[in-house]
């Protein structure tokens, strides 16, 4: 019997960003905008859904204590983060579909694409496990994205085994060169690290498709439960610690049709988990829906535990 795949949604603070007549983003862009016009993000999830995806992400990757320092008069962490929770599941019921579950993102803790992070490998442990046992009950699973260095996959699993929870670990590699993080170490050894903490899937995302054909072989030596989801910028060396991604040029030519082949081309390696990530949006997932349905593969949602 052929394996299902399960299908992610796509990237949320560029739909934020198109859709928003608001502010301009600022570090806090999309946490803002949930505040502000709550509607637009049930909206993206609500779209995301009816584009046939399965799994649907909170609005959560700016909702860390680090980043929420940036801000002022926010509500505080756990309220922050049921409201992304509440909007997700208002999203699901306006599209009508059913079996959609609820994933939520576990982010770099500070900024994103960063060789170290500033914090100490027991401070990441101690807010990742905060962050999963504020939320263990309202969602289907933790998907930690955007990792950037071996620490951070480290200790975000060994988050998971403390809270006595499980979690996907998706790292983002260099654009340059697939095989390497964005810190420089090594894919492989973030694996050999990584894999005896049992994450759930390992992933590859938040880098260019390129750079993804090149790290996804390497996933498939060490599990049968890996993917990717790739995002739609040219590059993201102009984006300083900090920054925001307006700073950054979407590629035109990666339109929903090309983006669908070249993810489709991931599925031959092994990967049962496929999605996009920033400027990819429900028209991509849509396009990657039907080229999978078009394989004779179903689509499902968060692989069961192993």
């Amino acid at each position: 019997m052929t394996a299902a795949i399960t299908l992610l949604d796509g990237g949320m603070g560029q739909e934020l960003i198109r859709r928003s007549s608001a502010a301009k983003p600022h570090p806090l862009w999309s946490l803002q905008v949930m505040m502000d016009e709550p509607e637009l993000v049930a909206n993206v999830h609500r779209d995301f859904c009816l584009a046939g995806a399965r799994v649907i992400c909170l609005n959560t990757y700016s909702v860390t204590r680090h980043r929420l320092q940036m801000g002022t008069a926010l509500p505080d962490l756990p309220e922050l983060l049921k409201h992304a929770g509440d909007l997700a599941r208002a999203g699901i019921q306006a599209s009508g579909r059913k079996g959609i579950d609820v994933v939520a993102s576990l982010p770099p803790l500070t900024a994103s694409y960063l060789k170290q992070s500033p914090l100490s490998a027991e401070q990441m442990k101690d807010e990742y496990k905060e962050l999963m046992e504020l939320q263990r009950h309202h969602v289907d699973g933790f998907l930690a994205e955007t990792l950037s260095s071996v620490a951070e996959g480290q200790a975000v699993l060994l988050a998971a085994q403390a809270a006595e929870t499980g979690v996907h670990l998706a790292f983002t590699v260099q654009d340059e060169d697939g095989t390497l993080l964005r810190s420089g170490e090594s894919l492989r050894d973030a694996l050999r690290v990584c894999m005896p903490l049992k994450p759930l899937s390992i992933i590859l995302n938040c880098s260019v498709p390129e750079a993804i054909d090149q790290g996804l072989p390497l996933l498939a030596e060490v599990s049968s439960k890996f993917g990717a989801y790739a995002n739609g910028f040219h590059s993201i060396t102009a984006l300083k610690p900090g920054g925001t991604v307006d700073v950054l040029s979407a590629r035109e030519e990666l339109t929903p049709a090309v983006y669908a082949e070249m993810a489709l081309n991931w599925l031959d390696l092994g990967a049962s988990i496929l999605g996009g990530c920033c400027e990819v949006g429900p028209a991509h997932i849509e396009a990657l829906a039907a080229g999978i349905t078009g394989r004779g593969r179903q689509l499902c949602g968060l692989p069961a535990p192993a």
